[in-house]
């Protein structure tokens, strides 16, 4: 996820992008959001899904989870381990703890979720999203520099 990993880092790394919502017509609004809790392997999670609307709910069309593994010296690599799709009733883990603790991997379901985030982040950036969000960044930052402006 290259293209997320690029927007993370320019909203100021894992600590500063709790939650990025990003608008780009006729697109889907794409949110990433770092998640309080801890993945399956001890690592940060970040959630980064799309969002469309039926019946006024929220419905993530599909949302991913990846723990972020971060060693010194390498950039950071997304290991996703959960799907879902809302409009088509889909929700999959790939990786998970039971409650005596122990890791389950479905190593067939992890390589699928590892080729679909591929693609997904082809698609994302031949979208524009990094583009998107950098336009929404700036036009932020204009935003708080004319109310300080005004003070």
């Amino acid at each position: 996820m290259k293209t997320i990993l690029q927007i993370i880092e320019e909203a100021g790394g894992l600590p500063k992008a709790e939650c990025i919502s990003i608008d780009n017509e006729p697109w889907m609004r794409l949110v990433i959001e770092v998640l309080p809790e801890r993945g399956p392997d001890g690592h940060v999670v970040v959630s980064v899904a799309h969002y469309g609307e039926q019946n006024s709910d929220a419905m993530r069309d599909p949302e991913m989870l990846f723990e972020v593994v971060e060693e010194r010296g390498r950039q950071p690599e997304f290991w996703p381990f959960y799907f879902r799709n809302d409009y088509a009733g889909v929700e999959q883990w790939s990786r998970h703890r039971d409650e005596t603790g122990n890791l389950h991997c479905l190593l067939t379901l992890t390589r699928d979720l590892e080729q679909f985030a591929e693609m997904w982040d082809r698609n994302l950036r031949a979208q524009g999203f990094l583009e998107a969000f950098r336009r929404q960044k700036c036009g932020q930052t204009e935003l708080l520099e004319n109310k300080g402006e005004r003070s």
